[in-house]
């Protein structure tokens, strides 16, 4: 009996986002697997059921989770839908891994076998399955375009009979891959872009890209390629040195965030209160508390005469390569445990292992349990 693999439409509000596309389909099934999916499930990604040849349509969402042996996600699925899974199916997607200990003790009661690919480990051979950096180069470019849409300034420089027009000056805050893109986006458009990062060894990257680096002299270097938690001197020297530039900027896109941790608040009231009348603020990090104080996530707030953005689900404002994306991130995640059309899953692989959450009734991932209390 071959593998049965399902797709249901996502009912969180606001996710657009579908975890395959025809082309990665057309893989699973030259696997050997047979693909189920809910009619209607690509409908927000811009995908139509036609467009998905020899896949199994169904109305309920519920009939998915039941037949199903991998059901594959973009959001954590409700209690009831998991509760109408197979014992032993795999859950595969962005599972939010450090958001709820009752989630992750309900997956391992139902004895599924959960991957959430936010804890894939940091190797050379994991980046074709890195879900967090494919959705924060949607994001980062996102974000420069929403900057860019509400500013009341033209970002590249214009000249018209009269004279010419400066091109508007771009703060950007953090330097990882959301951060980047930010940079590389704005600069395409035409701004003058600075940026700042707390890790010094940004700085070739973010001058690589045409902008110029804000040096704070503060070093926040960690482990696994993000940032450390700074001390109260550490960031006082970071908040007067910043918010110089936070002042001078026309917008300021801010991008830092520590996978499983609320958001550091890096720009204070103080420095949205220096800012220039008409400035526009950008909180990526919105939907985890935000870098800027005053973000609301969702909503646009104005102090005094400044712009604070905070939106939510950015990378599904780009649906349709969003998706593109994502499916292929799942797809080399899930290749190499299809075989034949059978579910091969090797517990040595430090791939498989590593962004396991749960399986066989036990919260299997270490930093998980720590971090929950489990």
């Amino acid at each position: 009996m071959s593998l049965t693999i399902g797709i249901a439409a996502e009912t969180l509000s606001g996710e657009r986002r579908l975890p395959v596309v025809p082309d990665v389909v057309k893989k699973y099934l030259a696997f050997g697997a047979k693909v189920l999916m809910q009619k209607g499930a690509g409908r927000q990604a811009h995908y139509r059921d036609e467009d998905f040849s020899d896949v199994e349509f169904v109305d309920q969402v519920e009939q998915i989770f039941a037949r199903a042996d991998i059901v594959l996600c973009v959001q954590p699925p409700s209690a009831e839908l998991v509760d109408a899974m197979k014992p032993g199916a795999v859950l595969l997607g962005m599972l939010q891994p450090w958001g709820s200990a009752e989630r992750a003790r309900h997956l391992a009661g139902r004895k599924i076998t959960a991957f959430a690919l936010e804890l894939l480990p940091r190797i050379s051979r994991a980046q074709s399955m890195d879900v967090l950096s494919s959705q924060a180069a949607v994001a980062g470019y996102e974000c420069a375009l929403i900057a860019a849409d509400h500013s009341p300034r033209f970002f590249p420089m214009l000249t018209y009979a009269a004279g010419t027009i400066r091109p508007a000056k771009v703060l950007v805050i953090g330097a990882g891959v959301a951060g980047l893109q930010a940079i590389a986006t704005a600069k395409r458009i035409g701004a003058m872009v600075e940026a700042y990062d707390v890790r010094p060894e940004t700085r070739e990257q973010i001058e690589s890209l045409g902008a110029k680096f804000v040096d704070t002299g503060v070093s926040a270097a960690g482990t696994g390629g993000y940032a450390r938690e700074l001390t109260d001197e550490e960031k006082a020297r970071q908040a007067e040195r910043l918010g110089r530039a936070v002042a001078q900027c026309d917008a300021l896109i801010t991008t830092a965030a520590i996978p499983g941790r609320r958001a550091p608040v890096i720009i204070t009231a103080d420095m949205v209160a220096r800012m220039k009348p008409g400035s526009v603020v950008v909180d990526m990090a919105a939907e985890t508390g935000g870098n800027v104080e005053g973000t609301v996530a969702g909503e646009k707030t104005w102090v005094n005469d400044v712009l604070l953005l905070g939106p939510t689900h950015i990378a599904s404002r780009m649906p349709a390569h969003a998706s593109e994306m994502l499916a292929k991130n799942f797809l080399n995640f899930a290749t190499p445990f299809i075989k034949s059309g059978a579910l091969s899953l090797d517990w040595e692989d430090e791939v498989i292992a590593g962004a396991c959450l749960t399986h066989d009734g036990a919260v299997r991932h270490a930093g998980v349990r720590q971090a929950l209390g489990l």
